[in-house]
């Protein structure tokens, strides 16, 4: 896929959405932090579910680790991995409050050293909470990379490092989200909606579905 094409797909993705903002709820970088951590193999609509029942009654590293992991659990429960994630959450508390008095780093060192943090994780906050022109390459971003031939890659890594040197600078801040976005409703796993695609001419997928 050439450069012409490159820009035309993310000025037609502007055009249609031009402030895409993440379906996770939060008021704040750490909520973010917390909620984009228990998204680990959930869905965002489950995550929101167990941050309303759980924001209301702490949403601070020291409230949160307050609960301790079992209180945490009770709100979490219906998330998968909760186990895990709530150990992880009460032991990122702990950490943001002795080392970073109680506030998120913008540094993807430091948010990538708290637990259950990887770099999907750590982009995802740097570039919703802190407006950093990062790209956290999830299965839809993956597969809409791939499939269109935007940055084809063999891994999440491979297709990060290809969408940063393609995707034009004015539009790397935003193109996580509309990346996500078109994965999510349009370019689905199963049958992409090809028909319903505003980019479906530059497409080079070739086996598109017709509705």
């Amino acid at each position: 896929m050439n450069k012409q094409k490159r820009t035309e797909i993310f000025t037609r993705l502007q055009a249609e959405n031009p402030s895409p903002e993440t379906e996770l709820h939060y008021t704040s970088p750490f909520e973010l932090l917390i909620s984009v951590l228990l998204s680990a193999q959930a869905t965002d609509i489950s995550v929101n579910k167990a941050t309303a029942r759980l924001y209301p009654i702490a949403n601070t590293p020291a409230t949160i680790k307050a609960l301790g992991v079992d209180g945490l659990k009770k709100y979490i429960k219906t998330i998968g991995l909760f186990n895990t994630k709530a150990a992880n959450v009460i032991k990122t508390c702990t950490i943001l409050l002795e080392e970073h008095d109680g506030e998120v780093p913008q540094t993807r060192k430091a948010l990538e050293a708290l637990p259950g943090v990887g770099r999907k994780t750590a982009n995802v906050v740097l570039n919703t909470a802190f407006g950093q022109p990062t790209i956290a390459v999830d299965t839809h971003i993956f597969r809409v990379s791939n499939r269109t031939k935007i940055a084809p890659g063999k891994n999440v890594d491979e297709v990060e490092k290809k969408l940063l040197k393609f995707i034009p600078k004015e539009f790397k801040l935003d193109a996580h989200h509309w990346l996500i976005l078109h994965g999510r409703y349009i370019c689905t796993a199963r049958k992409p909606r090809c028909s319903a695609c505003i980019i479906e001419d530059l497409c080079e997928f070739k086996n598109k579905t017709e509705d």
